[in-house]
């Protein structure tokens, strides 16, 4: 297959890259090499490991989704859109908000457009199980009423969905997929979020902030599992729009997180109490019942084996 991967040189993106090139698939990434929350740095060593191992089959280009004529220079003749890219980040988002919107929602609406005029057949699109919010009855389902995002980040992904959703009407027999993924993790995993923060700290023997009472539950899934599941819905979504979430489907208190690391890095952890920020959620929680049903997807990789693959990265 040619698929057009739009933030192919991220965390996730880097992860799906490579699994459609070892599988043989023609890979062209657009990433507008953008420097936060996921560092330049990381994107250009990202970017040149690929190149590096896939020569022939991987191309990257330099450019944002919301232009549309960039836009126009990749997706045609590609037989699938992965759209993985897009601002992240629940805490900075409330600082920008309208960049958020400007990125997550008018940049999903240029590749939806491209797509659509282009006659791309399949289209997969990263959504965020922070859509959900706090007024979710758990464990979330994709068909439980998301009304009330707590930051301006779960709002540009839901509203992104929104509009997803609405455009797959005016687009018969294209599948249109939004994966709901739940707290990401594992090698090359942004720097600023929990896992990588806590095991860097870990193995500097330095203190770290944990949030609130450590009460907080997450629901963490491999990048792995992810990818499996990126790969999965590109095949077997059906036409027009569905959601799935992606997540373990097992939750755990950030104490008990905590715990989990010291043991996989074998380090006891010096913790300092925090206040809880600005948009975090007290609970995420996937029911990933519809993934299994109709994709044949279920995660693989537990905790504590998933830990070690970060804390192994971290050292390496």
């Amino acid at each position: 297959m040619r698929i057009v991967l739009t933030g192919g040189v991220g965390f996730i993106g880097y992860h799906v890259s490579r699994a459609l090139l070892d599988r043989g698939d023609e890979v062209i990434v657009l990433d507008d090499f953008s420097d936060a929350p996921y560092p330049r740095a990381e994107k250009r060593k990202n970017e040149s490991d690929l190149r590096r191992d896939f020569p022939q089959t991987c191309t990257v280009v330099e450019g944002c989704i919301t232009d549309a004529a960039r836009l126009d220079t990749v997706v045609p003749g590609a037989d699938a859109v992965i759209h993985l890219a897009g601002l992240a980040g629940v805490r900075p988002s409330f600082a920008d908000p309208s960049r958020y919107a400007q990125v997550n929602v008018e940049g999903t609406s240029r590749v939806l457009d491209a797509v659509r005029r282009h006659e791309i057949r399949r289209f997969v699109f990263a959504s965020s199980s922070s859509v959900y919010g706090d007024a979710t009855p758990l464990p979330a389902h994709e068909d439980a009423v998301a009304v009330a995002p707590e930051s301006p980040y779960a709002a540009s992904k839901r509203a992104a969905e929104l509009l997803t959703q609405a455009t797959a009407k005016s687009m018969p027999g294209i599948a249109c997929t939004a994966l709901r993924f739940f707290t990401v993790y594992g090698p090359r995993q942004r720097p600023e979020m929990a896992i990588t923060k806590f095991a860097r700290a870990l193995l500097r023997d330095e203190p770290f902030e944990m949030f609130g009472d450590g009460s907080m539950r997450r629901d963490f899934t491999h990048v792995s599992d992810i990818v499996r599941g990126i790969l999965l819905a590109l095949e077997r979504a059906p036409a027009q729009y569905r959601a799935y979430n992606l997540g373990s489907g097992r939750p755990i208190t950030l104490r008990h997180l905590i715990e989990q690391l010291e043991a996989a890095a074998g380090q006891s952890a010096k913790v300092l109490p925090a206040d809880k920020p600005l948009g975090d959620v007290e609970a995420t929680f996937a029911d990933i019942s519809r993934a299994k049903e109709e994709l044949g997807w279920e995660p693989q990789i537990e905790l504590e084996p998933g830990l070690r693959t970060v804390i192994d990265s971290l050292r390496s």
